[in-house]
């Protein structure tokens, strides 16, 4: 979505806020390839996803699939519901409540079948190369769980780890049936009142039979319980580094409906002369952009709102009028071009002529003499992203291969493409997590600026 905000050029005083915290040191904090080899092989792993509907399994699933392809661990979900709507029957496309009465043999049949076929599936893709397959589906019963561990571990020797999420809380329930009623395909075209008073039917057949994982009865499983989306945790037997880095994660993220706010810093001096890295100033359009936005935050009213910007001073100028809590990260701060810093890419071209062509090859692992590859970056943001994952609304004034990556996060577009996100100066990119995906809108401001994208084979 695309658009144009022509009131928003009103001037605003107002005390900037203060920068803090000395100035940064540049260079990588670790190399992502280091540690993406490690997470990148060993046994396959199927992550098994427990719980009634409603209750933020696929949110979760799909979240966590782009954090660990994010990270460079090859992941996949497998979701039942998709097996079941490929079925050419209106039975099982667009089903009614009473298709998941546990009484309803035929319906059983159908819905048993599509759970084998998706993971079937996932252990072939597993064989075929994929690292962790994510298997999304109720998996309510005790007798189920048995069959789905026996068939992963001890037919096919691949690890195994389940998944529950537990809420007793109306208020997140409802909130998650709502999202169901507006987004989920088995309600397209349904009126809302019909969509919700029949998914809670379908929550009512889940829960005649619902089993949860038994710490008495299945003590042998690996398993992450997660009640009232994040409130307590238990954790029973996790092994290994990646099983580790998907407990943090998971203790780390939230499902209730929040929206995360991008944008870059306003133009600065060395946008305008097409130079990379440093520290610069705002042009005067730059600063332009600055009042617009604070505008623009400024009469939203947006609860609980903070402020993230680097440690650079065109990120803290940008940001300086919005009436916020404000925190700075030297983590945001821009790719470290090293040897190049300051330099435009005539000049590197000029002076460098293999590294130039060398970064054209391979845009996403090259790394800058003395400098950071975007995969090095994505590294450096990991833990931002652990924070981002915990807040609420927030808005966050970056850089442009900073947003690239976390653009890519948000969006689970492929690591090789990350270098070639189009991110443009002066416009800000709301994000709307949702059940089923990442909402993403862009907000042009209509403030002139230099386009400093360049597209693949243009270094």
């Amino acid at each position: 979505k695309l658009i144009l905000l022509d009131s928003l050029l009103q001037e605003k005083t107002m005390s900037p806020v203060p920068t803090t915290g000395p100035k940064p040191r540049r260079g990588t904090v670790r190399t992502f390839s280091e540690s993406g080899s490690t997470l990148g092989s060993g046994t396959g792993q199927v992550i098994v996803m427990v719980g009634l509907p409603a209750r933020g399994k696929t949110y979760i699933a799909k979240k966590l699939t782009r954090y660990l392809n994010w990270i460079g661990v090859n992941t996949r979900v497998f979701n039942a519901g998709d097996y079941r709507r490929q079925i050419q029957d209106d039975m099982a496309k667009k089903p009614k409540h009473s298709f998941f009465d546990p009484n309803n043999r035929e319906a059983k049949a159908i819905r048993e079948a599509c759970m084998e076929a998706a993971l079937d599936d996932a252990l072939r893709w597993i064989k075929d190369g994929g690292r962790v397959a994510i298997f999304d589906a109720t998996n309510t019963t005790r007798d189920r769980r048995r069959v789905v561990f026996d068939k992963i571990v001890n037919e096919n020797g691949l690890k195994c780890m389940f998944l529950e999420s537990i809420c007793n809380s109306d208020n997140i329930v409802e909130s998650n049936v709502r999202e169901v009623k507006v987004h989920s395909p088995d309600y397209k075209g349904v009126e809302a009142d019909e969509a919700i008073s029949d998914f809670l039917n379908r929550i009512k057949h889940y829960e005649d039979i619902y089993e949860q994982i038994s710490e008495e009865h299945e003590s042998h499983l690996a398993f992450i319980k997660i009640f009232n989306a994040g409130e307590k945790y238990v954790i029973h037997k996790h092994e290994g580094y990646l099983q580790s880095k998907i407990v943090y994660w998971i203790m780390n993220v939230h499902i209730t409906p929040r929206t995360i706010y991008l944008t870059r810093h306003g133009e600065s001096q060395y946008n305008v002369t097409n130079r990379i890295g440093g520290d610069s100033d705002l042009t005067e359009r730059g600063k332009l952009y600055g009042v617009a936005l604070s505008s623009f935050f400024n009469s939203q009213q947006i609860p609980g709102l903070r402020v993230w910007t680097s440690w650079l001073k065109r990120t803290i100028q940008t940001a300086s009028e919005i009436s916020a809590p404000q925190e700075r990260w030297r983590a945001l701060n821009e790719i470290d071009a090293g040897d190049m810093e300051n330099l435009t890419y005539e000049e590197i071209e000029e002076k460098y002529p293999e590294e130039f062509r060398a970064r054209e090859n391979s845009k996403l692992t090259y790394r800058y003499p003395s400098g950071e590859s975007y995969q090095d970056l994505v590294a450096r943001l990991e833990p931002v992203m652990m924070e981002l994952e915990r807040q609420g609304n927030v808005l966050l004034v970056a850089h442009q291969a900073v947003l690239r990556c976390i653009l890519g996060y948000f969006l689970d577009k492929p690591l090789e493409g990350l270098p070639y996100i189009k991110v443009p100066l002066h416009t800000l990119i709301k994000l709307t997590p949702q059940a089923y995906g990442c909402e993403a809108e862009f907000v042009r401001f209509p403030i002139e600026a230099n386009d400093t994208h360049r597209p693949k084979g243009s270094y």
